[in-house]
Parts: structure tokens; sequence; C-alpha cells
């Protein structure tokens, strides 16, 4: 005997429809306070006592018993070890996926490039890698190969010098498909650590943990808290909210597919999102029933029944350009364009993380092995976010060659702009480089 699982039901013409949106969508990122002031004490002491609150808090919090942080590194023939360990299955599917994953970055490599103007100046952007990312991994239960090879491969096809994984091991529990990961995409350093403290020695530096310039990858809400509180002297990825995805269909696909489409992230936890649009009703009660059939066969079918019942929705739109204008008023994390034509639809979507074209495009791909990242803007942020890529490890620095005419013509217009802020050696400086005319 199947639950009914009672899904909200919209309808974007209804005058209501705007307000009952906001309410469904609305979730409140990192503020829990007692969770900030945890965080900030472990941040205070990682920077100041190092190695020693390091120690203390990874023995404290992942009951284990080490006597040094040097302990805690893991040997490079560790990692390849667990390439052994691991299924040939596992490995080659691992493998399979880092070459995607490779492959697709490859194309989002940017170069160095400059002008030269009529007078000689040269102008440009010098573009470097990073020199130290770090990368954020779950341990445990939690643990996902996936985000190694999403976070890390980027970072090396950018160029960056050096990759420190940090992947608690609570109880002494490791993940030997996540040191696998770890080898296969080249991470140079691993070391058994999580938690705050973790992002604490990432963003500060530690005796045995060295200073990153950009911390990556996914984390509770003590490290999602933690990533926010040390940004600025790190960069940082994002601070990402739950998972969500929107399909938009036009009743033309399997509605068992759509369900356990709209299952995908709705297992991942109880705040997941998802959400269905579509401008036939009766296919949306057809989704409904495959719903109710098919979520009672799933291992995680209590959160997802919390996250369906809590968080998710069907939404009735009058035709697909309406679905297209809902779409993008969500800006959702993952868009999946099940219709006839998704190219057609396409020109319409203006903001989503990743968009997955037609019937036989499930968000999963795009989480494992298609090639585009799966780390992408989450609650809206798609509307100014991007995935993560490339670019994200690497810099850009202006270059500016002046010719002397340049400098010449150039400072005689930095003269006047810069007295007219009242900044004279702003002044006086640009003018030493020009030239009285005869």
């Amino acid at each position: 005997m199947t639950t009914a699982t009672p899904i909200k039901q919209l309808n974007a013409s209804s005058p209501d429809f705007e307000s009952r949106l906001e309410h469904l969508l609305a979730w409140e990122s990192v503020s829990d306070d007692a969770v900030a002031q945890t965080v900030s004490a472990i941040l205070a002491e990682v920077k100041s006592e190092g190695d020693a609150a390091l120690l203390r808090y990874t023995n404290r919090f992942d009951r284990l018993d080490a006597d040094s942080v040097g302990q805690l590194v893991v040997p490079r023939e560790r990692l390849q070890q667990a390439l052994q360990r691991i299924t040939e299955e596992q490995r080659q599917s691992l493998e399979v996926a880092a070459q995607r994953v490779r492959s697709y970055h490859e194309h989002q490599k940017q170069s160095s490039w400059s002008y030269t103007e009529e007078d000689g100046t040269v102008l440009g952007q010098q573009v470097t890698a990073m020199e130290r990312v770090g990368l954020y991994v779950p341990g445990g239960k939690a643990s996902y190969p996936s985000s190694v090879l999403m976070n890390a491969l980027p970072a090396k096809v950018a160029g960056v010098d050096e990759i420190i994984m940090v992947v608690p091991t609570p109880g002494g529990e490791i993940n030997e498909m996540v040191f696998a990961a770890a080898a296969i995409a080249g991470v140079d350093k691993v070391i058994t650590v999580g938690g705050a403290q973790a992002v604490a020695a990432l963003a500060y530096g530690t005796e045995t943990v060295p200073k990153v310039d950009k911390i990556v990858g996914p984390g509770n809400i003590f490290v999602a808290t933690a990533k926010r509180s040390v940004f600025g002297t790190v960069a940082i990825d994002m601070i990402a909210g739950p998972s969500e995805i929107l399909v938009v269909c036009d009743g033309g696909t399997d509605p068992d597919w759509i369900a356990m489409d709209l299952f995908s992230q709705a297992e991942h936890d109880e705040q997941a999102q998802s959400i269905l649009v579509s401008p036939d009703a009766d296919f949306l009660q057809k989704v409904q029933a495959s719903v109710d059939k098919l979520l009672p066969t799933l291992q995680r079918e209590q959160i997802a029944r919390q996250s369906l019942t809590e968080r998710g929705a069907f939404i009735l739109v009058k035709d697909l350009q309406q679905a297209a204008e809902v779409a993008n008023r969500i800006a959702p994390e993952h868009l999946e364009l099940s219709v006839e034509d998704p190219q057609a639809l396409l020109p319409s979507i203006r903001h989503a993380g990743a968009i997955f074209m037609g019937r036989y495009t499930a968000e999963a791909l795009g989480d494992y092995c298609a090639g585009p990242n799966h780390v992408l803007p989450t609650s809206g942020t798609a509307r100014f976010s991007s995935p993560l890529g490339v670019y994200d490890f690497q810099k850009r620095s202006s270059i500016i060659n002046c010719s002397p005419a340049a400098a010449s013509s150039l400072g005689q217009v930095a003269s006047v702009l810069a007295r007219g802020e009242s900044l004279e050696a702003h002044a006086r400086s640009a003018e030493y480089r020009v030239v009285a005319e005869d």
C-alpha cells in the first residue's frame, strides 16, 4: 500500500502566486547564533595556537587519539592503495568521470592577452593561476568522491601549484573512493581533519597545514559558517544552500522518469527543493501518482518525503513561455528542460546554474560524469553567480606599458582629473612624463 505525498499545488496565473512562491522559496542561510559563536572560538584558537588547537578539536570532534597533526597527513602511497582497494568498476567509473570533467574544463582556460595602440602603448591582461588552494571534502558516511573530482580538476586545469585536501575521518572511518578520487585528480596533499578547525587551518596556516589562497568544497553548517567568516582572509567558492531541481515538462516525458528526477534532489536532505512546472494539468496528476508509487521504493524515503512535502511544488503554467518566466524567477541550481524542443526554449532561460536539455538528460548525469561542474549556485544566486570553473582558480592582472608619446598625452588628462580630486602627488607624478610642446 502506497502513502500519498501531499505536494503543494501552485498556479502561475493565480493572483496569490507570487506570495505563495516567495513563501515556498524562503530559506534561511547560515544564521545560527550558537553555531556562529562556536565557530568564532574555533577560528580564533586555531589562528593563535596552530597545530595544537587543530589537533585538540580534531581528536574531540572526530573521536580520534592522534598525537600530532603530522600523523594525520595521508602519504601519497596510501592514496594509490585506495585505487587498488576499490572495485575495478568503481575505479573505471572514477577515471571516466575524471577524464570527462578534465576535458570539459580545458575549454574554460583563459589566456593572457594584449593589444598595441597606434602610439606603441601596450594594454592587456596577464592571467595566472592561484598558488595554493584548499579543498574541503565531507567525511564519514556523507562522503562524495565526485566532489573531489569537481573541485580539484578545474584547479589543476587552471594551473594551481598545490591542492591541499582536508577530509574528516570520524571514528577513523575512511572512504576509499574519496582517497582514490584524490589520487586520480592529482591532489597534492591530503590531511584527515575537518570541521571549522580545518577551514581555520587552511585560512590562517599552521605548522603542518599551509595557508591557502582559496577554499572550495561543501560542508555542514559549521564548515559553511567558518568559510563565510574567513572570507576576505582567503577567497571561497560560495555559501551553498540546499540542493534544488526545477523540471519544466510539456507532458511528453514518462511521469516515472520525472518523479525520479525530482527524487534525485529530494533525497539529499530534508531542506532540498524539487519543483515541477508544466502547462499540462493532467500530467501533473500523473507525476503525483508516480511519486506516490515510487517513493516507498527509495532507501532514503523519509528524507525525500519530508523534502517534497515541505519544500516541493507542482506549478501549473499556461504555456512553456510562462514556464520559462517562472524558471527565471526561481533561478534554480539545476534546470531540466524535459520538452520536445529544448533548444527553442533555451533562449528564454536567463537564470540557472546548469541546464539539462531534453527528455533523456537526467540531472544525475551532471552530478557525476557529464563533464560540466556540479558545484552550482543555489537559493536564487544563479541570477548573479556561475558554476565553479577554471576561471575561479585564475587571477587577472592588468598590463599597462605606455610609450613616451602616450605617457605625455595621457599624463595631461590624468593631471586634470587628479587636480580635480585634489590629489596633487597624482597630478605631479603624471606631469613629470609630459613632454613640453615646442
